[in-house]
């Protein structure tokens, strides 16, 4: 197997954005559906686009949730992510090592900078591809293609790494070996039943799938 191209989700796969997102849902949920939602309500929103979850629940008011959404979200980013064990010194060992890193997400494009930039991560990925970059998103190969187009790189040469299960199936569905985050806030056992060719104890795990020595 020869992995040159690793491309990541960002929420709940590089950065720990989980108490942020659930934050914003409820915040948002509460303005509009007052004691209707719990923390355990909102956990099946992680991942999908804004646009999907929010249209769902009402098509007439769904922009004005996603932007109360978002608003709440960019005010308290800061505060409120954190990061998960091995990321930045794995990311860095694979940018040494030379490695194509892309990060494809459901987030909008400048969200997810902020994140990277937040998290220390901007300066190792030649592209960013966010929900506005973009036609149609995860599940659908198209994000993936992209990042490969911008990264001179073809399928059978990447690697799509995520928390959820949009992110293995976009995977499958462009043709890239997949990888599956243990930490996901779904629980392993959700993730495993999408069949990632690999499972991450801790992002490190990588850096052995892909044949670079730790360090």
């Amino acid at each position: 197997m020869n992995i040159r191209t690793i491309l990541f989700d960002l929420d709940g796969t590089l950065i720990d954005t989980n108490e942020l997102i659930i934050q914003s849902f409820l915040h948002t949920l509460e303005k509009y559906y007052p004691g209707k939602y719990t923390c355990e309500d909102v956990l099946p929103f992680i991942g999908p686009p804004l646009d999907e979850t929010f249209n769902a629940l009402d098509p007439a008011r769904a922009q004005e949730m996603i932007d109360t959404y978002r608003s709440f979200n960019h005010a308290q980013h800061d505060a409120l992510i954190r990061e998960f064990e091995t990321v930045y010194e794995t990311i860095v060992t694979l940018y040494k090592n030379g490695f194509r890193l892309g990060v494809v997400t459901t987030k909008i494009h400048q969200t997810a900078v902020m994140g990277l930039k937040k998290t220390r991560l901007e300066p190792f990925f030649d592209c960013v591809i966010g929900l506005d970059d973009v036609k149609h998103a995860k599940p659908d190969p198209e994000p993936i293609y992209k990042a490969l187009d911008l990264l001179r790189s073809t399928p059978d040469e990447a690697l799509m790494v995520g928390d959820n299960y949009h992110d293995i199936l976009a995977g499958k569905n462009a043709g890239t070996k997949t990888a599956g985050v243990a930490w996901t806030i779904k629980g392993r056992e959700y993730l495993e039943q999408y069949e990632p060719d690999f499972m991450l104890e801790k992002m490190s795990d990588l850096l052995a799938i892909v044949g670079v020595k730790n360090g």
